[in-house]
């Protein structure tokens, strides 16, 4: 039989690519249903770019926002607060969830002002509310003092530092916090917003923090029985077909189970290749996927991304933030007004050091909220249950010794580390980044655009910041696909 020559093979593909140039319109894939991807998808609607099919490796919308039972209750798995609310600007999160948007989500107001009084020594009881709060005002001077050295930094990035560098410069504990009482403060200031410790967190990008900056320093945590995903399928619902009365999506164009394996990019289109062997094919595909779905090899390009493109998508950090919920058969803790947060000092850094009670948000459920982050949470993951149950019980019982702390019931650990479709958390910018490297992460690649929290400038970790994230790379795509306004450019590093 005789081989097909180079030229015939070069027609087929000419020719397989050909129809998708003639269609009514390009047509767009867009990998991952996050908030970032139906975000996207909605920019792409309302320019009237209709012809997309969105392929979601789970059973759900929601990536990183998901709800689950427990103790008979909703809680949140992944993110659970609005966080920069009452600001200059508004939130778009908070402006969907609140009642002005429609969904009127129940939300809590989070008051962390008295953690000088709820702050538990290594083997019980609690430190001196005002030991405390010399400590905390310590630190508020030396992030006030990093705000101000952050504005004289080149905004190349070239001059910036870790936050540790800043509070060593200000003769912060030079060798970093050592006490058990300074360790949880520092844990608190730092990894329960960013997910990783000062020593490798961005001065320049995080003091002061756009979020907190632009929209206002109140939180608001999300405990509505619908879940915090409501905001998403707020986002779908306004494109994407519904069932009225159940509320699910039955658009055809959203394909729910469907891992994307291979994503091959031609001059003329793309094709995406399923994990069930299933090939679509396109005119541009938009990466919605986590960052460290990007490092891991579950989705293969072909031909691989340039150098440029692998080493932006490196060059940042996949942050590891783990929520873990404890059901007793009782309640034992401290109740009341100032008393919703506590902190646990251990001399090991971020061991069980956060706590949550839910007097108001789940009232009756005697559930607490514990967060562990980095090295800690992939500890954990790595773990049995019934051992991360035991050592946080430990933990409530040295906090409690006059107490009558009983075995916990029930846990619930969020795995999402070791889960293949996410691999952590968000994103935290690491030191010496800049608009320079947030241009090269969400630039496209010929026919291959990105998207997701990971490429927000401002805002990457948050909600809003996938949200906003969407709309951004979508007007990218719909530039190029409309307008032939194809060439992003990527200012220099020094420019």
């Amino acid at each position: 039989m005789m081989k097909p020559s180079v030229a015939i093979v070069l027609l087929l593909v000419v020719a397989e690519y050909a129809s998708l140039a003639t269609a009514a319109g390009p047509k767009v894939i867009i990998v991952g249903a996050g908030m970032s991807g139906i975000s996207a998808g909605k920019r792409l609607s309302d320019a009237r770019i209709s012809d997309f099919m969105i392929l979601e490796a789970t059973d759900r919308i929601g990536g990183r926002i998901h709800k689950t039972k427990f103790a008979g209750v909703n809680v949140e798995m992944g993110a659970n607060w609005v966080e920069g609310v009452n600001g200059k600007e508004k939130n778009p999160i908070w402006t969907m969830a609140n009642s002005t948007g429609g969904l009127n989500l129940r939300t809590f107001r989070s008051d962390f002002d008295h953690l000088a009084s709820n702050t538990y020594k290594q083997d019980g009881g609690l430190y001196d509310d005002k030991f405390v709060e010399k400590i905390i005002e310590r630190m508020d001077e030396v992030e006030e003092s990093g705000t101000k050295l952050a504005g004289t930094l080149h905004l190349s990035g070239q001059e910036d530092m870790s936050v540790m560098a800043m509070q060593r410069l200000n003769d912060h504990m030079p060798t970093g916090p050592a006490r058990p009482v300074d360790m949880v403060i520092d844990y608190y200031q730092h990894d329960f917003e960013f997910a990783e410790p000062p020593r490798v967190t961005s001065l320049q990008n995080t003091v002061p923090l756009p979020t907190f900056d632009n929209f206002g320093d109140d939180v608001y945590f999300v405990a509505d029985q619908r879940g915090f995903e409501s905001v998403v399928y707020h986002v779908a619902g306004q494109y994407l077909k519904t069932d009225k009365a159940t509320g699910a999506i039955v658009d055809p164009r959203l394909k729910l189970n469907t891992v994307v394996r291979e994503i091959t990019h031609f001059p003329s289109g793309v094709t995406v290749k399923t994990e069930d062997n299933n090939v679509y094919k396109a005119d541009y595909v938009m990466v919605s996927a986590s960052l460290g779905v990007l490092q891991s090899e579950l989705i293969r390009f072909r031909p691989q991304l340039p150098s440029w493109k692998i080493l932006s998508i490196y060059q940042f950090d996949m942050a590891v933030y783990t929520k873990i919920f404890l059901k007793f058969p009782r309640s034992f803790w401290p109740v009341g007004p100032g008393r919703e947060f506590f902190l646990y000092a251990s001399g090991r850094r971020g061991y069980y050091p956060v706590w949550q009670q839910f007097e108001k948000q789940y009232p009756g459920s005697n559930v607490l909220l514990v967060t562990v982050t980095d090295d800690e949470s992939r500890r954990i993951e790595q773990q049995p249950d019934n051992q991360t149950m035991a050592e946080a019980v430990a933990v409530l019982r040295k906090m409690f010794p006059g107490a009558d702390v009983p075995d916990a019931t029930k846990i619930l650990v969020p795995r999402w580390w070791s889960n293949k479709f996410y691999k952590g958390s968000f994103s935290n910018w690491p030191i010496g980044v800049n608009r320079y490297e947030y241009d090269l992460i969400r630039a496209p690649v010929g026919r291959v655009y990105f998207t997701g929290e990971h490429t927000s400038e401002n805002y990457n970790g948050y909600v809003h910041g996938a949200y906003l994230a969407g709309i951004d790379s979508a007007d990218v795509l719909i530039n190029c696909a409309k307008k032939k306004l194809c060439k992003y450019h990527v200012r220099g590093k020094h420019e």
